[in-house]
C-alpha cells in the first residue's frame, strides 16, 4: 500500500499500547522534537506518562475510540504485546479509509502475516529485531577486536611489510592491497605491494596507472632485498610457495586454497569482495581515506560484483555508499573505458568465430596468443551473449595452454570445474565466478611449431581441452553449434 507519506518530514505520531517498547519509542520521538500522542488502557500508566509531560489518553486500543483519538495523526505505531488487540486496532483505523502510515508489532511470522493482511504498512517482530541488533553488535565487536589485532601485528614489523596480491592481480586484489598499505602508513609502518605474474588486462593497467598505485613485481626484486620483509600479508589470496615467505596476515572473501597458519585471518565468504572487507577496516581505523584509495576500493567492489549485478550483499552496497563521496568518478570512467589493443581485438574476434556453445556453456579456442590477458577480456565479453551463463576461452603461448573462465551460473563453481578438469595435468586457480588454468602442452611440446604444424596442434589441443572441460561441466560435447 502506498501512503504518499515522507517519514522524515512527519512531526505527528501516535503510539497505541505503551509497554516498555512503546515508552522507549515515545521517548526517542519526543527527543527528536516530534508531537507524540500515547493511547493505553492502563489508567495508572497514563497518569505516570502525563506526570512526565507526555500527551497520554486512556482507551482500549482494540476499540473504535482509540482509532478516533489518533485519526489526525500521520503515523500510528501499534506496539502492544497483545497481537489480537493490535489487529483490531488496525482494522478500526482502516475502516475510515484514510492514508495513515501504520506500524504494528507482531509476535511471530504467522501473526505478522495476519497484521499485514489487516492493513499494516510495516510489521515489526521484536525477537527478529533483537536478533538483528545482537548480530550487528557482534559484528561491530568482532571488527573492533580484529582491527586491534591487525594493528598489533603490523606495528610489530621491524623493517617492512610485504602486501602480496593474487597472481596477475585483479582490481579487487590491487585495491585491497592499497587499502592495507594505507592502514600500514597510518600506523607508521613502511610497506610494498608485491605480486607474481603480470598486470596484463588493459583495465587493470589503466587502473594502476591512473591511480598511481605502486606495485612491485616479485621477480624484479633482488634476492638480498627480499629479506627486509619481516611481516607478510596476503590480500585476496595468492599462492606464496614461489616466494618462500612465512605468512602473518590473510584477508579475503574466498576460502584459502592452501593451508596457512598465520597470526591473523579474516576470511568472509558472505561478502562479494575483499575491497568490502578492507573498507570496513578503513572505517574502523577512522582513516581519512584518500581519493586514490577510495576510488580503488569502489572500483574493486564494482568489478567483483559486475557493477552490483552479481552476488551483491548489503555489506557491499554499504561500503560503496561510504566510498562514493570520496572517489574520483572521472577516473573511474577512464578506468572502465580503456582503449582496446589490436591484440585483444584479434583474440576476441577469434574467440567469437570459434565459439562452441553447449546449452548455456560456451568454450572457445583463441589460437596462438601473445597477450594471454586478452583471454580474460574475451571470456568477459562472451558472457554477455544471450543465453550464455558460463564461458571459457583458451589459447597457446610459450608452450602452454592458458585458459580463462567466467560464470554467472549460481549452480556452478567454475573454480572447482577447472580444478576437476585440469588440476592433475596443470595449475588452476579461482572461485565460483572466475577461474584460470595453465596446462603444459605435454606431448605436443616437442613439435616444432611452423605454418605446417600450427593447424594440427590447434586441432589436437582444442579437442582435448574442450572435451575435458565440457565433461567437467556435466555437458556432453556434440560439436560446434556456435551461432
Amino acid at each position: 500500500m502506498s501512503t504518499g507519506v515522507t517519514i522524515s518530514s512527519i512531526s505527528d505520531y501516535a503510539i497505541l499500547g505503551c509497554g516498555s517498547v512503546g515508552y522507549a519509542v515515545a521517548e526517542e520521538l519526543v527527543e527528536q522534537g516530534k508531537d507524540v500522542l500515547i493511547v493505553d488502557r492502563d489508567e495508572s500508566r497514563v497518569e505516570s506518562l502525563r506526570d512526565q509531560d507526555l500527551d497520554a489518553r486512556t482507551a482500549d486500543i482494540g476499540e473504535e475510540k482509540a482509532a478516533e483519538l489518533v485519526a489526525d495523526r500521520s503515523v500510528v505505531l501499534i506496539l502492544a504485546s497483545d497481537v489480537e488487540a493490535n489487529k483490531r486496532a488496525i482494522e478500526h483505523i482502516r475502516e475510515d479509509d484514510n492514508d495513515q502510515f501504520v506500524v504494528a508489532r507482531a509476535s511471530d511470522p504467522v501473526s505478522g502475516d495476519e497484521l499485514e493482511k489487516a492493513g499494516a504498512d510495516i510489521v515489526i517482530n521484536p525477537s527478529t529485531v533483537i536478533a538483528e541488533s545482537a548480530l550487528r553488535a557482534l559484528e561491530s565487536g568482532e571488527l573492533e577486536y580484529n582491527a586491534g589485532k591487525l594493528a598489533e601485528i603490523i606495528e610489530n614489523t621491524a623493517n617492512e611489510l610485504a602486501i602480496v596480491t593474487q597472481d596477475n592481480p585483479d582490481p579487487d586484489s590491487i585495491a585491497s592491497a592499497a587499502a592495507l598499505q594505507a592502514i600500514a602508513g597510518h600506523l607508521e609502518i613502511e610497506s610494498d605491494i608485491v605480486y607474481l605474474g603480470d598486470v596484463g588486462h588493459q583495465e587493470n593497467r589503466a587502473f594502476v596507472n591512473l591511480l598511481g598505485i605502486d606495485l612491485h613485481r616479485w621477480d624484479d626484486i633482488e634476492a638480498e632485498d627480499r629479506s627486509r620483509y619481516d611481516t607478510v600479508a596476503l590480500v585476496d589470496h595468492t599462492t606464496s610457495a614461489e616466494m618462500d615467505l612465512e605468512i602473518d596476515i590473510i584477508v579475503d572473501h574466498n576460502e584459502a586454497s592452501e593451508e596457512y597458519e598465520p597470526e591473523f585471518v579474516d576470511i568472509r565468504p558472505n561478502m562479494s569482495s575483499t575491497s568490502t572487507i578492507m573498507t570496513k577496516y578503513i572505517q574502523e581505523f577512522d582513516l581519512n581515506v584518500s581519493e586514490e584509495v577510495a576510488t580503488a576500493l569502489l572500483y574493486g567492489i564494482r568489478a567483483e560484483t559486475l557493477d552490483f549485478k552479481r552476488d551483491t550483499t548489503p555489506a557491499d552496497l554499504t561500503a560503496a555508499a561510504y566510498l562514493y563521496p570520496f572517489a574520483n568518478h572521472d577516473t573511474l570512467e577512464q578506468v572502465e573505458s580503456p582503449s582496446m589493443s589490436p591484440e585483444t581485438l584479434d583474440v576476441l574476434a577469434e574467440a567469437i568465430a570459434n565459439r562452441d556453445v553447449q546449452g548455456s556453456h560456451l568454450v572457445s579456442n583463441a589460437g596462438f596468443v601473445r597477450d594471454r590477458e586478452a583471454l580474460t577480456q574475451a571470456a568477459n565479453h562472451l558472457l554477455n551473449l544471450e543465453g550464455v551463463t558460463t564461458t571459457a576461452v583458451f589459447g597457446i603461448a610459450d608452450e602452454t595452454i592458458f585458459l580463462a573462465a567466467r560464470s554467472k551460473d549460481i549452480r556452478m563453481n567454475i573454480g572447482n570445474v577447472l580444478a576437476d578438469a585440469y588440476a592433475e595435468i596443470g595449475e588452476t586457480a579461482g572461485h565460483s565466478t572466475q577461474a584460470s588454468a595453465e596446462i603444459p602442452l605435454g606431448i605436443f611440446t616437442g613439435i616444432e611449431i611452423s605454418e605446417d604444424t600450427r593447424d594440427t596442434l590447434l586441432e589436437l589441443t582444442e579437442e582435448a581441452v574442450k572435451r575435458t572441460l565440457f565433461d567437467a561441466m556435466g555437458v556432453e560435447s556434440e560439436g560446434s553449434n556456435g551461432s
